[in-house]
């Protein structure tokens, strides 16, 4: 891609890749931002012979593509599968893993004419993109092997032709459970038939989709075993720490592990970049989405077509509004910069892969849609604005440029969030870390009790049956009890009207979205939104940004899930405020801490003696079950550029509730007492203590932040045995002191949990000393991002009390 059709500037004198980073060390505004530059050198690939059980076809076809021989990882993934063994392949991005699995499935069509195999990938425009590589090998081998994308874009007058002939079945794991499942009485000859089951991006199956996708398989693997079938499963996965723990939990069956990469790699550089401190006693740093826009711009203006990752909707359209203003500034240089996210529509998507794969676009800025593997050709730049939150994604995203041959470079700028300020300043941390473990609860109970009622409604229970591990009598009888299903001659049966997996979404908490209807003209439909971005991106009065254009909302229609948008220009975009309420619900564990002085030798806390009523003890660590409410309140007016709060609004909407798992620290009346300050600035420490130690859950527990949310709620029973009521804590308020006793929860943002919260509980002591080493190492005087959170947000000496309470308590 040295030559764009479309470039801003060819005046500036071309550099190459490793000069531009070498620009950015020695640049005298730059440099000191500059924390780690890591340097990654080509390599070489490694072959091996194709096995020699394949059939020559199979071996021909290859050859007429221009592959010779496969990489040692692929001929090693393929001698597995061929000896029958469940695999997962795990190298890096663009090393050929599709292979793995084309060639084995290639065979088996090409061997017996009857087989079938079922690809499943995460997103339709990944299987779409996919489909493309397999047609190509199909139309070499010069037989009719009938390959089909099934998804809900599939017209209905092709569907019974797809079931019928279909040798290789494309689709996705939410097709699979809604679309194909429960109507397995169509698919016979699949289900005969299936030899292979193709899991492709293993990795991202985490949490609550893949805790979803477990169930889901469970019922697939059911429906084979009643039509004769015992098919294989082939994944493939990014590096994540545990692929083959995470395989065998998705699978419930033995796999064996295929992780030496045999590909090339271009040389690469991977760069640190930590925006300057504008203030240093407040620790405040330049803004993270204005230096992103800087850094992307000196790559942009040379013509190197760059990747921009953001990680939420609202900043990926803020930086298209920024690279579109400096880009383009006339007609011929229109569309230079794209958006893309979820919520835009297909085709929009499609087009925007096109134009990169074509040159037609120099610059992308894309949430974590185009984070897995779609065709958009050898990018040379890519840059991350803000840490994606885990290690995995963070190298997923930085492989999307290179590719396997030529010059790269990744450039992590730094938000203020503790999370990127501890990586940006300890790189071996990043560079030496294995990336985090894929963590799923397939047994979390509301999941499994969906995926029971969709087993029921596609094939009757025996009596004793297990559902993969899990025993089902009990949940049989509560279904039965809610007249879903009725037990007869030894076998429970679904008699209920209702069709179980449209109620189910595999992804999230409900299964509505709300769709953006742009109203400034002809009325038509711009994009959807899921529907608890909704309440926070599409309430009444908010701007919507969709590809850097504006739209004022003018009227959320809650009942129909539409959002009635008109185009405006203004200078300034929205963020939501939200209010959550918690009830503990159950208690699951519960430890005690001794309480300290928190003052040094210097200093005694009058209460640091124990006594008979429970209030010796300086804190509580506990996990258990709670019930949240969570309401959007308001909304705040963010002026572009400066991020100047120019106004505020109060909005009702209707309460979402949640039932979930938490860990929660209780700071007891003691502790609390033992601080020489008004409760109204003890309570600004409790604020800053939960924002850094969130931060530091998500580390250590290796998983993604927006996994886990905090809320700090009081205690008011005046005992620290016997927390049950809690609170809110509203802001600026003197508490009474004899029964203000703090709950810092840390909870699964989840519902019923994904089992976070009883790691977090029994890591408490690390995450709190590493939590105080944070706070205590942080450069600025009273708080900031960076630790406690800024000054304006938590409060006068947020930083000093929180410090003082991890002394009491370590």
């Amino acid at each position: 891609m040295a030559n764009h059709r479309l470039s801003p500037s060819r005046a500036r004198p071309q550099l190459s890749i490793s000069g531009i980073v070498e620009e950015l060390k020695l640049s005298r505004g730059l440099q000191p931002c500059i924390t780690h530059v890591e340097h990654f050198p080509a390599q070489d690939a490694k072959y091996a012979a194709f096995p020699e059980e394949l059939d020559p076809l199979v071996v021909e076809v290859f050859k007429k593509r221009g592959i010779e021989r496969l990489y040692t990882h692929q001929a090693k993934a393929v001698q597995r599968t061929l000896s029958g063994r469940n695999v997962v392949v795990v190298t890096p991005t663009a090393s050929g893993k599709t292979l793995c699995y084309n060639i084995p499935v290639l065979n088996a069509v090409l061997t017996h004419p009857d087989a079938r195999a079922l690809y499943l990938f995460p997103t339709k425009a990944l299987a779409q993109d996919q489909m493309e590589e397999l047609y190509q090998l199909i139309q070499l081998s010069g037989r009719d092997i009938k390959t089909f994308t099934y998804d809900g874009d599939t017209p209905q007058d092709a569907r019974k032709a797809i079931r019928a002939r279909g040798h290789v079945v494309v689709s996705n794991p939410d097709m699979l459970h809604a679309g194909i499942l429960p109507h397995h009485t169509k698919w016979v000859q699949l289900f005969e038939n299936l030899k292979y089951v193709v899991i492709d991006e293993l990795h991202t199956y985490r949490g609550v989709f893949g805790s979803h996708l477990t169930n889901v398989l469970r019922r697939l693997k059911r429906i084979c075993a009643f039509y004769g079938s015992k098919p294989q499963f082939i994944c493939c996965s990014a590096t994540i720490a545990n692929p083959k723990e995470l395989a065998a939990k998705l699978l419930e069956e033995d796999v064996e592990l295929v992780d030496d990469n045999g590909a090339p790699r271009g040389e690469r550089y991977f760069v640190f970049y930590n925006p300057p401190v504008v203030n240093q006693q407040l620790g405040i740093r330049r803004s993270y989405v204005n230096e992103t826009r800087s850094v992307a711009l000196s790559f942009l203006k040379r013509g190197l077509q760059t990747l921009v990752f953001a990680n939420s909707r609202l900043v990926t359209e803020i930086l298209v509004t920024y690279l579109k203003d400096a880009l383009e500034k006339n007609v011929l240089s229109r569309d230079l910069v794209r958006g893309y996210r979820g919520g835009y529509l297909p085709l929009e998507r499609r087009e925007v892969e096109k134009n990169l794969r074509d040159g037609k676009v120099l610059g992308v800025v894309a949430t974590n849609a185009l984070e897995l593997g779609v065709d958009i050709g050898s990018l040379e730049v890519c840059v991350m604005a803000g840490y994606s939150g885990s290690i995995a994604s963070t190298w997923q995203r930085a492989g999307r440029a290179g590719r396997r041959s030529g010059t790269s470079a990744a450039v992590l700028v730094a938000s203020s969030a503790p999370l990127d300020q501890f990586i940006v300043e300890h790189p071996e941390y990043f560079f030496g870390q294995s990336p985090e473990h894929g963590l799923i609860n397939p047994d979390n109970l509301e999941i499994l009790l969906n995926h029971v009622k969709c087993a029921v409604f596609e094939l009757p229970f025996t009596e004793g049956e297990k559902f993969g591990r899990v025993k089902t009598p009990e949940i049989l009888k509560f279904l039965e009890e809610n007249g879903f299903v009725h037990a007869a001659g030894g076998q429970w049966h679904w008699t209920s009207e209702a069709y179980p997996a449209d109620a189910v979404s595999l992804r999230s908490v409900s299964s509505d979205n709300f769709v953006v209807l742009d109203v400034t003209g002809e009325p038509k439909i711009i994009s959807k939104v899921d529907f608890p971005s909704a309440l926070t991106t599409v309430h009444e009065k908010a701007i919507y940004i969709h590809e850097g254009q504006q739209y004022f909302v003018e009227k959320l229609d809650y009942k129909e899930r539409r959002a009635h948008v008109k185009q405006v220009d203004v200078d300034y975009f929205t963020d939501a405020i939200s209010h959550t309420q918690v009830r503990i619900l159950d208690t699951f564990e519960s430890e005690p801490t001794p309480l300290k002085s928190p003052f040094g030798n210097g200093r005694r806390s009058d209460l640091s003696s124990l006594d008979k009523e429970g209030l010796q003890w300086g804190a509580v660590k506990n996990h258990g079950e709670i019930h949240l409410t969570t309401q959007v309140v308001g909304f705040k007016k963010i002026k572009f550029y400066t991020l100047e709060n120019v106004g505020a609004g109060d909005l009702e909407l209707p309460e979402q509730e949640m039932h979930t798992t938490s860990y929660w620290l209780t700071l007891t009346k003691a502790l609390m007492d033992s601080l020489p300050y008004l409760p109204s600035v003890r309570l600004n420490g409790v604020r800053g203590l939960a924002q850094a130690m969130r931060q530091m859950a998500a580390l250590f527990l290796m998983c993604d932040p927006r996994d886990l949310q905090v809320t700090i709620e009081e205690n008011l029973v005046g005992k620290t045995s016997a927390p049950a009521a809690v609170k809110p804590v509203q802001r600026g308020t003197d508490l009474p002191s004899q029964i203000f006793e703090p709950n810092l929860f840390i909870y699964d943002n989840y519902p019923s949990g994904i089992g976070l919260s009883q790691p977090l509980y029994e890591m408490h002591d690390r995450v709190s000393r590493e939590t105080a080493r944070l706070i205590r190492s942080c450069p600025c005087q009273e708080g900031c991002p960076s630790c406690v959170g800024p000054r304006g947000e938590t409060g006068d000496r947020a930083k000093q009390v929180a410090l003082e309470i991890l002394n009491a308590i370590l």
